[in-house]
């Protein structure tokens, strides 16, 4: 029997997939439980409809996401931190102060969970890092880290 998945299901499938169970596993477990629908003419063609209408925002959101990080791609960050003696940090460069940073610089909001620094920094100088824009889609930069 083929039914749409209303909710996550282990081992079955996720929110909106259309999958094929047995008949007893779904009229005695997914419909009861509410995790499901029988996926029959007027729900198939709804959930096609809802599959391109998915399909269409994903897209808008990668071309976004390219347009992103063509315009950001390969510049330079600068963050402008306190500093002690022999150029140390009070402290350390964290993903918020790059992602204002960033917002300062460019006009782009990136979320500072997206920010890739592959260590912490706590020197001046020049540390590559990325940024995760969408699935697949990631933007190499140059933060420069610099005295106040």
């Amino acid at each position: 029997m083929k039914v749409i998945l209303t909710q996550d299901v282990n081992k079955v499938g996720i929110k909106g997939d259309l999958v094929e169970v047995s008949d007893g596993y779904a009229r005695n477990f997914l419909f009861k439980k509410g995790m499901a629908v029988e996926g029959t003419g007027g729900k198939l063609k709804e959930w096609k409809d809802q599959q391109a209408s998915r399909k269409n925002k994903e897209a808008k959101l990668e071309k976004a996401a390219l347009d992103v990080k063509k315009r950001i791609g390969g510049k330079r960050i600068v963050v402008r931190m306190n500093t002690g003696e022999e150029g140390r940090l009070f402290g350390s460069v964290t993903s918020t102060q790059v992602a204002s940073a960033i917002s300062g610089q460019y006009g782009v909001d990136i979320d500072k969970k997206d920010i890739k620094l592959d260590e912490q920094i706590k020197q001046l100088g020049m540390y590559p890092f990325k940024i995760r824009l969408y699935t697949g889609v990631e933007a190499e930069l140059t933060l420069s880290v610099e005295a106040d």
